[in-house]
């Protein structure tokens, strides 16, 4: 089979927490609703999966000035440009559309913390009620590498067609891992076709949104899922990002020397071929990595969150 994007009715999924460093995957697909101009018309409910200590809800003023609380749901989101399809989601009061963008669909939420089966479960009614053949999961990792340097991204896929399709390969990797594969399996056990695209975040400027990675992610996805999406001011603020970045590290002699070395690093493996490979490798490095280190206290004030991502 010819290379080329992912064909049919396809979901884009990304949740908020461990699997969306510098919030880039989030923001990704927050974008790709944007530009698709869909709209939410399902969510799974926060209470039986999601620790309101790792996300907490958000009290907000709204135009009235009376102050209301925003739970950190999962929204499901559908195409309503005019379609030839027959209409899903009827009873949500949305036409849901066909053709490029009218095919996507989104879930982005907060990434569930506990009752992974159960939440595998009603994520699995929302993708067969919309009757998407594949689903597209969207993560960001911290990883050892520097600012300076193209976002690095790495797409697998379980699905021999979509191997085929995108020319990637299925990883490899065992071990611990994330509800991201939890769901990617449930979805392949159900005849549904999975892949995931992964940016690299530095991980020294964790503490802060990564725009430069965002471009990363919709570029890969763009041309996966045959879909335009503008960028807009993205691009100003990831040339804010990585200034500002330059102008703390140049006052730090210890972490100029540190980002060389991992400039030298990239610069090595700077084909696409070796690069894919490197940032698997990073990606089992991280994984074992967190799997030693203890959970970060309620706050999250720890380095990174606790849970494993999937591959």
């Amino acid at each position: 089979m010819a290379r080329g994007p992912i064909e049919g009715r396809i979901m884009v999924v990304a949740f908020e927490g461990w699997t969306d460093a510098g919030d880039a995957a989030s923001t990704a697909v927050r974008r790709l609703v944007e530009a698709c101009e869909l709209e939410p018309f399902d969510e799974i409910e926060p209470d039986e999966y999601v620790d309101f200590a790792m996300h907490r809800p958000v009290v907000r003023t709204l135009d009235d000035g009376t102050r209301a609380l925003q739970w950190p749901s999962t929204i499901a989101y559908a195409p309503t440009r005019p379609s030839a399809r027959k209409a899903l989601a009827a009873d949500a009061g949305l036409d849901v559309s066909s053709g490029n963008e009218g095919e996507v669909f989104a879930l982005v939420g907060a990434e569930p913390s506990r009752n992974w089966a159960a939440y595998a479960a009603e994520f699995l009614e929302i993708a067969r009620g919309c009757e998407v053949e594949a689903i597209v999961f969207v993560g960001a990792m911290l990883a050892d590498v520097p600012h300076t340097r193209p976002i690095a991204t790495s797409i697998s896929s379980d699905s021999r067609e979509l191997q085929s399709r995108l020319g990637v390969l299925q990883s490899e990797y065992e071990g611990p891992t994330g509800i991201m594969t939890v769901l990617s399996l449930a979805a392949q056990d159900a005849g549904i076709q999975t892949a995931s695209l992964w940016a690299s975040v530095p991980h020294y400027v964790h503490n802060a949104p990564a725009p430069k990675a965002v471009i990363a992610l919709l570029d890969r996805l763009s041309e996966m899922i045959d879909v335009t999406i503008p960028l807009g001011d993205l691009i100003e603020q990831s040339g804010e990002w990585e200034r500002g970045i330059d102008e703390i590290t140049e006052r730090d002699d210890d972490m100029r020397a540190y980002i060389g070395k991992l400039e030298e690093q990239r610069d090595a493996v700077e084909s696409p071929e070796a690069s894919g490979e490197a940032i698997a490798h990073e990606f089992e490095r991280f994984l074992r990595d967190e799997n030693r280190r203890p959970r970060p206290d309620a706050q999250g004030d720890g380095d990174r969150p606790d849970d494993a991502p999937p591959v």
